[in-house]
């Protein structure tokens, strides 16, 4: 099963939240942990951004227990709307949350995984805060990562990031790009 090579605190997590992994889940993890790119079209409601966001989870899960979590940007997660982004932000909370009082519960003490929030709402300190802690999942647009890569400073913050995910791929690059093939 897919879910085995999952950190044995994200398997109980999961298994007390869901019945089993869906299709995209199944079909998917065994590429994202290896770290592999990978495009997963799925409907709506099938556990695609669980999908993506558990095995980078994991890998965070397990440089914390490893002592290695350091305050580097470790995952970025890119939406196309600014409102899409702050649901996904509050949507990360719980999980990341309850697997950390899972793990507390198996005995191991571990640092947060936290998770943090920069687009075009996002004031001037919130965004020094983001360069002075960084989180190590950042929710973003893809205007305001822009930005980020065109900042010598938050460009630096995002050297250490190792998975990127881009939800709805098809707004970001644009439904006519698709139907030409570009």
């Amino acid at each position: 099963m897919a879910l085995d090579q999952f950190h044995p605190i994200i398997q109980k997590w999961f298994r007390s939240r869901f019945e089993g992994p869906t299709e995209p889940q199944r079909l998917g993890w065994p590429h994202l942990v290896t770290g592999r790119d990978v495009l997963i079209a799925a409907p709506t409601g099938s556990g695609k951004t669980l999908t993506a966001f558990l095995a980078a989870i994991d890998r965070l899960l397990r440089l914390a227990e490893s002592g290695e979590l350091t305050n580097e940007i470790r995952v970025v997660y890119v939406s196309p709307l600014r409102a899409l982004s702050n649901d996904m932000h509050r949507n990360l909370e719980t999980p990341l949350a309850e697997i950390l009082a899972v793990a507390e519960e198996a005995g191991l003490k571990l640092p947060p995984i936290r998770a943090g929030l920069r687009t075009g709402d996002t004031t001037a300190a919130q965004r020094a805060a983001i360069l002075k802690r960084p989180p190590h999942i950042l929710v973003t647009t893809p205007e305001s990562l822009y930005l980020m890569l065109t900042s010598p400073m938050a460009r630096e913050k995002l050297q250490s990031v190792e998975p990127v995910i881009v939800d709805d791929i098809d707004a970001v690059a644009g439904r006519d790009d698709w139907e030409t093939g570009l």
